[in-house]
């Protein structure tokens, strides 16, 4: 099976960001240039840690190999909207983060989530011996950003704004409140 690897070395635009209302929204990562545009659907939750990771990964990159990082700077970043039309290529499944230490780029990849097949062995288990060093998602498809430190600070904190933009907790149970309120736990199912 073909697979496609969106490579983005580096993006004219790339941002996280969320398409419908609070409770209701889908996040994507979209990643623009060189006439293309590419839209990958995933979790709030991998938005989330996407961005605690790539803060993570900045610090140990400036720590280990005295890699240069910019100042937070007060919100000045990319507020726009998602560029249209938003198709969705695939779903993510796994987030790969590296940092490249020859050319002091953060590699951001989205795979696409794999329908897991169950591995059925029929036989000796010493016939396939080679066959556990073959990567399990070679064959899906992938989005790859390379970002400088500069531009990494400014997608962290406009993915943290989007992951903030939704629905406000509960003070009392931390879900999310609905407009219309919602049934907490802490209440024993009453209303709220």
């Amino acid at each position: 099976m073909t697979h496609q690897v969106h490579a983005f070395e580096p993006p004219e635009r790339f941002v996280a960001g969320t398409v419908g209302p609070p409770g209701e929204r889908t996040f994507f990562l979209q990643a623009r240039g060189g006439g293309r545009l590419v839209s990958v659907a995933l979790e709030k939750v991998q938005v989330s840690l996407l961005a605690e990771k790539l803060e993570e990964l900045l610090t140990e990159a400036q720590r280990r190999f005295g890699v240069e990082l910019p100042e937070l700077a007060p919100v000045t970043g990319d507020n726009e909207p998602l560029d249209t039309p938003v198709d969705e290529e695939f779903r993510v499944g796994t987030l790969g983060l590296a940092f490249d230490v020859d050319t002091a780029t953060v590699v951001i990849e989205a795979i696409a989530a794999g329908e897991v097949e169950p591995e059925v062995e029929l036989g000796d288990e010493d016939d396939d011996e080679d066959d556990e060093d073959e990567e399990p998602d070679e064959d899906l498809d992938r989005l790859r950003v390379r970002l400088t430190p500069q531009a990494t600070r400014q997608f962290i904190e406009r993915a943290r704004r989007v992951v903030n933009a939704g629905r406000p907790p509960c003070p009392l149970c931390g879900q999310p409140l609905d407009p219309a309120g919602h049934l907490c736990p802490r209440h024993n199912g009453y209303h709220r």
